[in-house]
């Protein structure tokens, strides 16, 4: 572990509990358990991760959501205040600085959550960007702790911490009162696929980790009879790609648009002004040259990033960008970013395996049966 990765409000829980890794310059956990017990957790009880390495930023002012709707693609005025919209920020060019959260705290107020990597390329982004608009950014990361409570049971286990209505939120809406005793803002959101909660806990600092540890203690607690578990990076990686979400880095980047990566619902061309919009108008009136399509293994093995993805004839025509062995599935799942014709659900392709080629499928996200998982399942 190098010496210089930063550590979150939560490390002294991690420390000695669980096998931890260096990602986004932090010291995570990787797992604890193991991913694929963690995994399943989630997806059949219930969950809890650290994100506290995730960035937190404060925008205030009179001139906050013009200027948010300027360097964001999504329609911050249609958000009032306890709602949150997945949005994206991209350079003119149409590239993905990053992909983001924005939560409407009051009329002037909001909370714009970033990815761990990004966290000074963001700031830097946004202060560049704020000449002319009257807004103040702060970086709260390190005052306020973040944890994800995931699955079916996390309504269960949260409830039994609060006297807030919680079963009363809709997705992405979101509230703030006491958990476990303690301040904290609650929003139903999350990245694995299933109902969950993201908690931000106020005044839990670097140096006075205190607050943020006494409510993960007690969530754990309130989900032993759930069978709750603590979760790593690991099972979080394996958790959003069966989603079909992106990862900032290897799906999403500066060199890929929202129409490319299928988030366009996240760019709302019937607002004002923002940064990319004319590039994205043209390449939307075009049509892009290639769209991420997500693959499933129709025999043994797992890809991984890197490997190319091959059409019938044998040509190369992508390359995966995500890759593992779904927990869930027991098979092999992937993304790439393919040419439109064979982007669609249904197209077999074949993925190099290190010497050997694996039949695959391209088919809709999320991979498994929403009836049966994910947040709008139909059995509980």
């Amino acid at each position: 572990m190098a010496g210089k990765a930063r550590r979150t409000q939560l490390y002294a829980f991690h420390a000695g509990r669980a096998k931890m890794t260096e990602f986004a310059g932090f010291e995570m956990p990787l797992w604890y358990e193991g991913i694929i017990p963690e995994h399943m957790a989630v997806r059949e009880a219930v969950g809890i991760f650290d994100v506290s390495h995730m960035g937190r930023f404060l925008v205030e002012g009179p001139g906050a959501e013009a200027f948010l709707n300027y360097v964001t693609t999504n329609d911050v005025s249609a958000l009032r205040p306890g709602r949150s919209q997945y949005s994206l920020m991209c350079n003119e060019a149409g590239g993905i600085i990053d992909d983001v959260v924005v939560l409407r705290l009051a009329e002037e107020r909001f909370l714009l959550v970033v990815n761990a990597a990004n966290r000074a390329k963001d700031m830097a982004w946004l202060r560049k960007h704020a000449e002319g608009h009257d807004v103040s950014i702060k970086d709260s990361s390190d005052e306020v702790a973040m944890v994800a409570v995931q699955g079916p049971r996390a309504l269960d286990v949260l409830s039994a911490l609060t006297d807030l209505e919680l079963g009363r939120l809709r997705w992405h809406e979101f509230t703030e009162g006491e958990v476990a005793g303690t301040r904290a803002l609650v929003a139903r959101m999350g990245y694995t696929g299933e109902d969950g909660f993201e908690l931000y806990i106020w005044d839990a600092t670097l140096e006075r980790p205190e607050k943020a540890l006494a409510v993960w203690e007690a969530i754990l607690e309130a989900g032993r009879e759930h069978g709750i578990k603590p979760c790593g990076l690991g099972a979080r990686d394996t958790l959003r790609l069966e989603a079909g979400y992106c990862l900032y880095g290897p799906d999403i980047n500066e060199r890929t648009t929202p129409i490319e990566a299928r988030l366009d619902y996240a760019v709302c061309f019937g607002k004002g002004a923002f940064i990319g919009r004319e590039a994205l108008e043209e390449q939307a009136s075009r049509g892009p040259g290639r769209l991420r399509a997500c693959l499933k293994l129709l025999e043994r093995g797992v890809p991984r990033e890197g490997y190319p993805v091959l059409a019938s004839d044998g040509r190369e025509v992508g390359r995966v960008t995500s890759g593992t062995f779904s927990p869930l599935l027991r098979c092999g799942i992937a993304m790439a970013y393919l040419p439109p014709e064979l982007a669609e659900p249904g197209t077999e392709l074949l993925v190099g395996l290190r010497g050997r080629r694996a039949r695959a499928v391209v088919v809709e996200p999320p991979f498994y049966d929403t009836n049966k998982y994910g947040r709008k399942r139909k059995a509980r």
